[in-house]
């Protein structure tokens, strides 16, 4: 990290243009870590530019920075995104590692002639950065974002160079990483950091309740209905999944990321040790994994639907119709029946 660092400063010792982006259908980590690391580079001379690849949850438009983040998927954001990619020196790809986990937006960065860096925490990334600031014990991007921040700036106080909105951008991504501090992935260091954060005077109950406790009553009932009609529980492999089609998403009117964190309930239910959510939108069908205890779902994301990301919570997408993709996943259960049944 420290020789990246290195060349990272000197790059920057003349202002650049930058971009910052984060994977799609970003979630907290994403668009906390993304818009906290543009608020730095901005505050330091350079013209920085956030683009995010799809749509976010309405969840997280109170995110400072928020109001400027070009959608790339959004017809008048298109061509500016374009443009501000072609004009860039350096694209800052957070919270992802692979370029596909860019959708549409892949290829225009992979084309790009700027410089790339990768700041992330998940595993197996792909070589395609130049700079890399890549740890997969830090619980979440915008941890790394923190502790970036604090080794150049060692000579200050954190609160010297982070104010209060950067920090509610970086809790958030903590936050949301860790469960709220629950998981597993919670270590002193994380801690340390969140600690920091509040000396900038953040309320830190405030974003919690921006995050989790403003949901509209539409999403509630939507959950509802998934929890009590689409939850399916196969006590014989220890898994819970659930299916959501295109037209059930229209029926509740669904917008996009309101359907996060749905895949956490199954794992809520006794002995259940892997949850899977199956989501059919625009052609295609995204798949959210999780699981408890020694059991990898990145094993099976990875391996049957062209995914990853962590140990015990991954994603994957499947290209054929979501009752097939269904019948796939049903059918590899088998093969991994007794590494569940021996989850502790």
């Amino acid at each position: 990290m420290n020789q990246t660092i290195e060349e990272l400063l000197a790059f920057l010792t003349s202002p650049q243009k930058i971009i910052v982006t984060m994977h799609r259908d970003p979630d907290a980590d994403a668009l906390g870590s993304s818009l906290g690391w543009a608020r730095y580079l901005s505050g330091k001379g350079h013209d920085v530019t956030v683009i995010s690849p799809t749509d976010y949850s309405a969840n997280l438009k109170w995110l400072p920075g928020m109001e400027s983040v070009l959608v790339y998927e959004k017809p008048g954001h298109h061509a500016l995104s374009k443009k501000k990619i072609k004009e860039a020196s350096l694209i800052c790809c957070l919270d992802f590692s692979a370029l596909s986990r860019l959708k549409d937006l892949g290829k225009v960065v992979e084309q790009a002639t700027a410089i790339k860096m990768v700041i992330d925490h998940h595993l197996g990334p792909e070589d395609f950065a130049k700079w890399m600031i890549w740890d997969t014990v830090a619980a979440a991007t915008a941890q790394l974002v923190y502790e970036t921040i604090k080794i150049i700036e060692s000579d200050k106080d954190i609160t010297e160079v982070i104010d209060m909105d950067m920090a509610a951008c970086l809790y958030a991504g903590i936050m949301t990483d860790t469960g709220s501090f629950r998981h597993s992935n919670v270590t002193p260091a994380v801690h340390l950091a969140v600690a920091d954060l509040m000396r900038t005077g953040l309320d830190t109950s405030r974003v919690h309740r921006l995050i989790y406790d403003s949901a509209p009553l539409s999403r509630l009932q939507f959950l509802g209905y998934v929890l009590s009609q689409k939850l399916v529980v196969l006590p014989e492999y220890r898994t819970a999944y659930m299916v959501l089609t295109e037209e059930e998403l229209i029926k509740f009117n669904s917008s996009t990321g309101e359907t996060e964190g749905i895949v956490n309930y199954g794992l809520q239910v006794e002995n259940v040790v892997m949850s899977a959510l199956f989501i059919e939108r625009k052609g295609e069908v995204k798949i959210s994994f999780r699981s408890v205890g020694v059991f990898s779902v990145r094993d099976v994301a990875s391996t049957y639907f062209s995914g990853g990301g962590h140990k015990n919570a991954s994603g994957g997408k499947s290209d054929a119709p979501v009752t097939q993709t269904v019948d796939k996943f049903l059918s590899i259960l088998p093969q991994y029946q007794q590494q569940l049944l021996d989850v502790e």
